[in-house]
């Protein structure tokens, strides 16, 4: 086993919202990797409260070894709760997007890097190809990201779940997107429906991925493992039906949080709290090759 390269860390403040952990190899860096994290109150490790497995602080850690800085950060959601300022009815899709986009321009701004990269986990992969259309990025990598929209997603979900429902819920959500509000639905949808999230989903199913891939200008990765409980292979091959000239990659026994499952689905839950073990094997070098191609 080869020995571990020196890294340095550093927290960095962006602005009011975005407060993160630059990680570089020792050695100079050329390359920057941005890494955007999924939905929830997740911080810049790809943790929640109740839910601990450090896979994007792994995530970083194995590009530091192959000579490639990252900057991961804390979702505004989580920043908000911290400050105890989450107010949820003000909370828009397009807030994370704008996190990204000063993200990205900020480490631009420095010209400490060559070339930058923007990463998007799970939710995080849509607000990733937004901020690459809108920043001077070198590529894009989605990493379990979705391809249908979000309204799609909990129309199909509802579907397998509660099969009686998936006509009220198409028509509640049809709503919510051409108005903006709904105030018939069905008890049952409650928790994805309640008046002060609504205008979070409205704005968060104004964007559709496979639109949204489309208009990206640089090389494109697309990742996603099929042991992923949350988000089917099928969503991959619906990005890569949309973006042809993407890079497209199935990594094998790999589930969200980019753990190796071998076993069953009981296997696979109890990876999201494990901090110890490892990320899949394959999943660095698959975005290193990637980044020093392009």
């Amino acid at each position: 086993m080869s020995a571990q390269k020196e890294t340095i860390a550093q927290d960095i403040r962006v602005n009011a919202m975005v407060y993160g952990t630059l990680l570089k190899p020792k050695a100079t860096a050329n390359t920057l990797v941005v890494i955007i994290s999924g939905s929830g109150p997740t911080d810049r490790n790809g943790n929640q409260q109740m839910q601990q497995n450090n896979a994007l602080k792994m995530l970083a850690q194995g590009l530091a070894q192959e000579d490639i800085a990252s900057f991961r950060y804390d979702k505004r959601i989580l920043t908000l709760l911290k400050q105890q300022a989450l107010q949820e009815e003000k909370l828009r899709f397009d807030d994370f997007i704008e996190d990204a986009v000063s993200t990205i321009n900020h480490f631009a701004k420095k010209e400490a890097y060559k070339y930058i990269y923007v990463l998007g986990h799970s939710q995080g992969a849509l607000v990733g190809m937004i901020a690459a259309q809108q920043t001077e990025v070198h590529g894009f990598i989605s990493l379990a990201g979705a391809g249908q929209s979000m309204d799609q997603l909990i129309v199909n979900q509802i579907g397998l779940q509660m099969p009686k429902l998936k006509n009220e819920t198409m028509q509640a959500l049809a709503t919510l997107k051409e108005k903006g509000k709904v105030k018939d639905f069905n008890p049952a949808l409650t928790s994805i429906l309640r008046p002060s999230v609504q205008p979070f989903m409205a704005s968060w199913m104004q964007y559709n991925p496979t639109e949204e891939i489309k208009k990206i200008e640089v090389p494109i990765l697309i990742l996603n493992g099929d042991k992923d409980l949350q988000v089917a292979t099928q969503e991959a091959q619906i990005l890569k039906e949309a973006a042809p000239e993407a890079q497209f990659e199935i990594v094998k026994n790999m589930n969200h949080v980019l753990k190796t499952v071998t076993g069953g689905d009981l296997e696979n839950s109890k990876t999201y709290n494990n901090t110890t073990l490892p990320l899949t094997e394959t999943l660095v070098p698959t975005i290193t090759q990637f980044i020093q191609k392009n």
